[in-house]
Protein backbone atom coordinates (compact mmCIF):
# COMPACT_ATOMS: atom_id res chain seq x y z
CA UNK A 1 0.00 0.00 0.00
CA UNK A 2 2.79 2.48 0.88
CA UNK A 3 4.44 2.13 -2.79
CA UNK A 4 1.03 2.51 -4.19
CA UNK A 5 0.67 5.73 -2.21
CA UNK A 6 3.90 6.91 -3.29
CA UNK A 7 3.37 5.79 -6.65
CA UNK A 8 -0.12 8.37 -6.26
CA UNK A 9 1.85 10.83 -4.74
CA UNK A 10 -0.95 10.90 -2.51
CA UNK A 11 -1.23 13.32 0.78
CA UNK A 12 -2.29 11.85 4.08
CA UNK A 13 -1.82 9.48 6.79
CA UNK A 14 -0.69 5.98 6.62
CA UNK A 15 -1.83 4.73 9.75
CA UNK A 16 -0.78 1.14 11.29
CA UNK A 17 -0.61 -0.43 14.93
CA UNK A 18 2.58 0.99 15.64
CA UNK A 19 2.38 4.40 14.48
CA UNK A 20 1.56 6.93 11.57
CA UNK A 21 3.44 7.96 8.67
CA UNK A 22 2.22 11.45 6.93
CA UNK A 23 2.74 11.64 3.27
CA UNK A 24 2.58 14.80 0.93
CA UNK A 25 2.59 14.37 -2.95
CA UNK A 26 3.84 10.72 -2.23
CA UNK A 27 7.16 11.49 0.28
CA UNK A 28 6.54 11.15 3.90
CA UNK A 29 7.38 14.50 6.07
CA UNK A 30 6.19 13.00 9.70
CA UNK A 31 6.42 10.36 11.32
CA UNK A 32 4.85 9.34 14.74
CA UNK A 33 5.03 6.07 17.00
CA UNK A 34 4.67 5.55 21.08
CA UNK A 35 7.53 3.60 21.11
CA UNK A 36 9.90 6.76 19.90
CA UNK A 37 10.31 10.03 21.32
CA UNK A 38 8.53 12.34 19.13
CA UNK A 39 10.27 15.90 18.20
CA UNK A 40 9.43 17.85 21.06
CA UNK A 41 10.92 15.47 23.11
CA UNK A 42 14.39 15.45 21.07
CA UNK A 43 14.60 18.91 20.87
CA UNK A 44 13.74 19.96 24.69
CA UNK A 45 14.65 16.96 26.89
CA UNK A 46 17.79 16.90 24.41
CA UNK A 47 18.76 20.51 25.62
CA UNK A 48 18.29 22.32 22.24
CA UNK A 49 15.34 24.21 22.92
CA UNK A 50 13.63 25.60 26.15
CA UNK A 51 10.04 23.73 26.79
CA UNK A 52 8.18 27.06 27.00
CA UNK A 53 9.80 27.93 23.35
CA UNK A 54 8.34 24.70 21.96
CA UNK A 55 4.87 25.35 23.56
CA UNK A 56 5.00 29.16 22.06
CA UNK A 57 5.44 28.03 18.95
CA UNK A 58 3.34 25.12 19.22
CA UNK A 59 0.54 27.99 19.78
CA UNK A 60 1.31 30.17 17.37
CA UNK A 61 2.01 28.15 14.43
CA UNK A 62 0.07 25.08 14.96
CA UNK A 63 -3.60 25.79 13.49
CA UNK A 64 -1.40 26.91 10.48
CA UNK A 65 0.94 23.55 10.08
CA UNK A 66 3.99 26.00 10.55
CA UNK A 67 5.50 25.15 13.57
CA UNK A 68 8.54 24.30 12.24
CA UNK A 69 8.84 27.73 9.94
CA UNK A 70 7.83 29.34 13.27
CA UNK A 71 10.76 27.72 15.22
CA UNK A 72 13.79 28.64 12.87
CA UNK A 73 12.04 31.98 11.90
CA UNK A 74 11.64 33.05 15.37
CA UNK A 75 15.50 32.03 15.73
CA UNK A 76 14.85 29.63 18.43
CA UNK A 77 16.60 26.64 16.27
CA UNK A 78 18.42 27.10 12.74
CA UNK A 79 17.41 25.34 9.82
CA UNK A 80 20.03 22.71 9.93
CA UNK A 81 19.80 21.38 13.65
CA UNK A 82 16.14 21.25 13.14
CA UNK A 83 16.30 19.47 9.81
CA UNK A 84 18.83 16.90 11.33
CA UNK A 85 16.30 16.91 14.44
CA UNK A 86 13.73 16.30 12.52
CA UNK A 87 14.92 13.53 10.09
CA UNK A 88 16.23 11.42 13.26
CA UNK A 89 12.41 11.89 14.80
CA UNK A 90 11.38 10.33 11.34
CA UNK A 91 13.27 7.40 10.74
CA UNK A 92 12.93 6.59 14.49
CA UNK A 93 8.92 6.37 14.46
CA UNK A 94 8.98 5.20 10.94
CA UNK A 95 11.84 1.83 12.05
CA UNK A 96 8.39 1.00 14.33
CA UNK A 97 5.67 1.65 12.33
CA UNK A 98 7.03 -0.24 8.89
CA UNK A 99 8.36 -3.27 11.72
CA UNK A 100 6.37 -6.50 11.70
CA UNK A 101 2.82 -5.67 13.73
CA UNK A 102 -0.50 -7.54 13.66
CA UNK A 103 -3.68 -5.28 12.86
CA UNK A 104 -4.89 -3.39 9.76
CA UNK A 105 -3.23 -1.09 7.99
CA UNK A 106 -5.77 2.63 6.69
CA UNK A 107 -4.93 5.78 5.16
CA UNK A 108 -6.41 8.84 5.20
CA UNK A 109 -6.64 11.09 2.49
CA UNK A 110 -5.70 14.82 2.69
CA UNK A 111 -4.46 14.81 6.44
CA UNK A 112 -1.38 16.84 7.60
CA UNK A 113 0.65 17.05 10.03
CA UNK A 114 0.69 20.48 12.45
CA UNK A 115 4.35 20.78 12.36
CA UNK A 116 4.80 21.25 8.64
CA UNK A 117 7.01 20.10 6.15
CA UNK A 118 10.94 20.06 6.68
CA UNK A 119 12.44 17.59 4.47
CA UNK A 120 10.39 15.19 2.92
CA UNK A 121 11.92 11.72 1.98
CA UNK A 122 10.94 9.30 -0.69
CA UNK A 123 9.14 6.15 1.10
CA UNK A 124 11.85 3.71 -0.83
CA UNK A 125 14.51 5.47 1.61
CA UNK A 126 12.18 5.40 4.56
CA UNK A 127 11.44 1.61 4.22
CA UNK A 128 15.59 1.20 2.94
CA UNK A 129 16.69 2.49 6.44
CA UNK A 130 14.16 0.64 8.37
CA UNK A 131 15.45 -2.73 6.87
CA UNK A 132 19.02 -1.98 7.42
CA UNK A 133 18.51 -0.91 10.82
CA UNK A 134 16.67 -4.22 11.70
CA UNK A 135 19.46 -5.67 10.36
CA UNK A 136 21.93 -4.12 12.29
CA UNK A 137 20.18 -5.07 15.28
CA UNK A 138 20.47 -8.59 15.12
CA UNK A 139 24.12 -8.39 13.90
CA UNK A 140 24.67 -6.60 16.92
CA UNK A 141 22.83 -9.40 19.13
CA UNK A 142 20.28 -11.30 18.43
CA UNK A 143 17.96 -11.42 20.90
CA UNK A 144 15.18 -8.87 20.89
CA UNK A 145 13.75 -9.70 24.29
CA UNK A 146 16.47 -6.69 25.43
CA UNK A 147 13.93 -4.47 23.18
CA UNK A 148 11.29 -4.34 25.23
CA UNK A 149 11.67 -5.78 28.39
CA UNK A 150 12.65 -3.79 31.60
CA UNK A 151 16.64 -3.97 31.72
CA UNK A 152 18.89 -4.44 34.70
CA UNK A 153 22.65 -3.85 34.79
CA UNK A 154 25.18 -6.18 35.83
CA UNK A 155 28.40 -5.99 37.35
CA UNK A 156 30.58 -4.93 34.70
CA UNK A 157 34.30 -7.44 34.62
CA UNK A 158 37.48 -5.68 36.38
CA UNK A 159 39.22 -5.30 32.86
CA UNK A 160 35.70 -3.75 31.01
CA UNK A 161 35.12 -0.60 29.90
CA UNK A 162 32.34 1.46 30.18
CA UNK A 163 31.60 4.13 28.00
CA UNK A 164 30.20 7.59 29.46
CA UNK A 165 27.08 6.79 26.87
CA UNK A 166 26.64 3.51 28.29
CA UNK A 167 26.94 5.09 31.95
CA UNK A 168 23.81 7.42 30.98
CA UNK A 169 21.73 4.05 30.16
CA UNK A 170 23.10 2.04 33.09
CA UNK A 171 21.66 4.68 35.31
CA UNK A 172 18.30 4.35 34.27
CA UNK A 173 18.30 0.53 33.97
CA UNK A 174 16.30 -0.06 37.06
CA UNK A 175 14.34 -2.95 35.96
CA UNK A 176 11.38 -1.26 35.21
CA UNK A 177 12.04 0.93 32.66
CA UNK A 178 12.42 -0.42 29.08
CA UNK A 179 14.54 0.67 26.37
CA UNK A 180 12.04 2.98 25.05
CA UNK A 181 11.25 4.37 28.79
CA UNK A 182 14.98 4.88 28.78
CA UNK A 183 14.99 6.60 25.70
CA UNK A 184 12.42 9.24 26.14
CA UNK A 185 13.83 9.96 29.71
CA UNK A 186 17.52 10.71 27.77
CA UNK A 187 15.34 12.33 24.84
CA UNK A 188 17.39 10.45 22.31
CA UNK A 189 16.20 8.45 19.21
CA UNK A 190 14.82 4.50 20.75
CA UNK A 191 16.79 3.08 17.79
CA UNK A 192 19.48 4.23 18.74
CA UNK A 193 19.02 3.68 22.61
CA UNK A 194 18.20 0.25 21.25
CA UNK A 195 21.58 -0.40 19.24
CA UNK A 196 23.70 0.67 22.51
CA UNK A 197 21.17 -1.80 25.06
CA UNK A 198 21.81 -4.69 22.80
CA UNK A 199 25.93 -4.12 22.64
CA UNK A 200 25.83 -4.02 26.22
CA UNK A 201 23.58 -7.06 26.60
CA UNK A 202 26.09 -8.86 24.11
CA UNK A 203 29.05 -7.85 26.38
CA UNK A 204 27.11 -8.61 29.33
CA UNK A 205 26.47 -5.27 31.04
CA UNK A 206 22.51 -6.08 31.10
CA UNK A 207 20.40 -8.52 30.77
CA UNK A 208 16.01 -8.62 30.74
CA UNK A 209 15.11 -9.33 34.27
CA UNK A 210 14.35 -12.90 35.23
CA UNK A 211 10.73 -13.94 35.44
CA UNK A 212 9.94 -15.18 38.56
CA UNK A 213 8.35 -19.10 38.49
CA UNK A 214 5.52 -19.65 40.88
CA UNK A 215 6.41 -22.71 43.30
CA UNK A 216 3.65 -24.64 42.11
CA UNK A 217 4.91 -24.37 38.59
CA UNK A 218 8.27 -25.39 39.49
CA UNK A 219 7.03 -28.87 40.69
CA UNK A 220 5.40 -29.72 37.71
CA UNK A 221 7.54 -32.25 36.01
CA UNK A 222 7.86 -32.58 32.12
CA UNK A 223 9.72 -29.57 29.54
CA UNK A 224 9.92 -26.26 29.16
CA UNK A 225 8.81 -24.49 26.07
CA UNK A 226 11.35 -21.66 26.60
CA UNK A 227 12.91 -19.24 23.38
CA UNK A 228 15.78 -18.33 25.84
CA UNK A 229 19.25 -18.66 24.08
CA UNK A 230 22.55 -20.03 25.53
CA UNK A 231 23.92 -16.68 26.34
CA UNK A 232 27.76 -18.61 27.16
CA UNK A 233 27.54 -19.79 23.73
CA UNK A 234 26.50 -16.58 22.10
CA UNK A 235 29.03 -14.96 23.87
CA UNK A 236 32.06 -17.18 22.55
CA UNK A 237 30.82 -16.74 19.23
CA UNK A 238 30.80 -12.66 19.31
CA UNK A 239 34.81 -12.84 20.45
CA UNK A 240 35.62 -15.47 18.05
CA UNK A 241 34.00 -13.29 15.63
CA UNK A 242 35.95 -10.05 16.65
CA UNK A 243 39.27 -12.10 16.95
CA UNK A 244 38.80 -12.92 13.29
CA UNK A 245 38.46 -9.50 11.85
Amino acid sequence: MLTRLADERATGAFLRAQGILYLAEGRIVHAESPSAPGLEVLLTVGGALPAQGWQEALTRAGARHEVGRDLVGSGRVSAGELELCHLGALFDAAFFVLGPASGPTHFRYGVTHWFGQVHPVPVAAVEREARRRRALLDSVWPCADVDTAPVVPRTPASDQTVTGRQRALLRLADGVRTPTAIAWALGRPTFHTLVEIRRMAAAGLVEPPRARVPAAARTVPGPLDCDEPNIALLRRLRDALEESL
